[in-house]
């Protein structure tokens, strides 16, 4: 290659000399019509390997099923390695052409030498980008962190370019350039410590499949809370709900707590978990007369007829003296409304009944006495899951006066009395 060069460059000089020329005239005259030529030449050579590779690729891609090589076309994979080639051919062609100016030769050499370095990475960038186009398409990668992957790999070859770069700049030998590079090696740590911590923390992440493309998570420190829409090395982009993105330092994942929604996604369904404040003042025990008149209420009518029947067994056996209320056993408005409400939520369409489900009385408070739900909502999305649990609860308050129970609430302004 390098004679076929020569001759198409070499032979101006010794004309122009033979025609009798000076020096100086003559290697300059050569010099602009070489370069004329060599730029003609390159585009040439850009044009025609352009059109024949991505005429290839192109082809290829639309006869094969693989969807990697649409994306070596998307990513303009041929376009770039189409300016390599005539690149190349400059980068021969410079110390023929420049043949009479070493000093030129040196610098033209050098800055051109640099750029193929560039080209050839970015090449690599964009092989690397069509494949992990073409691994995000597959269901058993979609949610793998493999722009993290990438990009370390990417950072380790822009570190072998630079360099290399370094080394044709100074004109040191690569294993001297390393020996420098590894007396500094602490700074380098320093200047690049964001993004070695965001590598241990990306393959924690994977290897520990804490999080995932598409997860559903809470993060309070950072503001997050909606789905993970990208892993990279740095950082983690999170759609929140209210459409707005947050990002997330990478190894904040490993270092601090946070909320994945997975398993609730994944389970069969999703938990309601919330309590009403019962006045304790208006819970009591209820009289027969009471008692006759909540029979009416279906859900638990039965269950009043053989609770009564156990009771009053219980208080002839042990000759109880019902003169008052207090002696013996007896049946509560608020005992009563519990099992309404179980009763209830175990007829709600809505709810999971294969999941966990009561309604339970928790320590009581200076606001009154708390009576939670819990339960599991089967229809997980977040709009009809708050509809199902505004339904349950809208049944419950209305159902409390039936009970004479009273819900607490903070008094207005205009209800204290001096």
């Amino acid at each position: 290659m390098y004679k076929t060069i020569e001759k198409v460059f070499g032979f101006l000089y010794p004309m122009f000399r033979k025609w009798g020329m000076g020096y100086s005239f003559s290697s300059y005259l050569s010099l602009f019509i070489n370069i004329a030529l060599l730029c003609v030449l390159a585009y040439a050579i850009y044009m025609v390997f352009r059109l024949i590779l991505v005429t290839i690729i192109v082809f290829i891609a639309q006869r094969t099923k693989t969807q990697f090589d649409d994306f070596l076309v998307t990513n303009k994979t041929a376009k770039y390695i189409a300016h390599l080639i005539p690149l190349l051919f400059i980068y021969k062609s410079v110390p023929v052409i420049l043949e009479k100016f070493e000093y030129w030769e040196s610098v033209f050499g050098k800055l051109i030498g640099i750029y193929i370095v560039f080209l050839v990475l970015w090449i690599i960038r964009t092989v690397f980008n069509a494949l992990r186009d073409y691994l995000k398409q597959k269901p058993r990668y979609s949610d793998k962190p493999i722009d993290s992957f990438i990009q370390v790999i990417m950072i380790v070859l822009w570190m072998v370019g630079v360099t290399v770069i370094i080394s044709k700049l100074f004109d040191l030998q690569f294993k001297e350039l390393l020996t420098t590079l590894g007396a500094v090696s602490a700074l380098i740590i320093l200047i690049f410590r964001d993004i070695i911590l965001g590598f241990v923390a990306s393959v924690q992440v994977s290897i520990n499949d804490m999080v995932r493309i598409g997860d559903w998570i809470t993060m309070e420190k950072f503001g997050a809370d909606g789905d993970v829409i990208e892993i990279n090395l740095t950082t983690v982009k999170v759609r929140n709900f209210d459409n707005t993105t947050t990002t997330i330092p990478t190894y904040s994942l490993s270092s601090d707590s946070f909320q994945n929604w997975r398993g609730m996604l994944k389970s069969d369904g999703r938990r309601i978990k919330r309590h009403i404040l019962v006045k304790s003042s208006s819970i009591r025990f209820l009289s027969d007369a009471e008692l006759t008149r909540l029979k009416s209420i279906g859900l638990i009518s039965a269950y009043i007829d053989t609770r009564k029947i156990e009771i009053e067994k219980y208080n002839i056996d042990n000759n109880i003296d019902k003169s008052l209320a207090i002696n013996g056993r007896n049946m509560t408005n608020l005992g009563l409304f519990r099992k309404y409400i179980t009763q209830y939520l175990r007829n709600h369409p809505a709810l999971n009944q294969d999941m966990l489900l009561m309604c339970r009385q928790l320590q009581s408070t200076a606001q009154g006495v708390p009576i939670e739900i819990y339960a599991f909502s089967s229809d997980k999305r977040w709009e009809n899951y708050e509809y199902v649990m505004s339904d349950v609860f809208d049944h419950i308050f209305a159902s409390v006066k039936y009970f004479d129970l009273e819900v607490f609430e903070l008094p207005s302004k205009g209800t204290y009395t001096a």
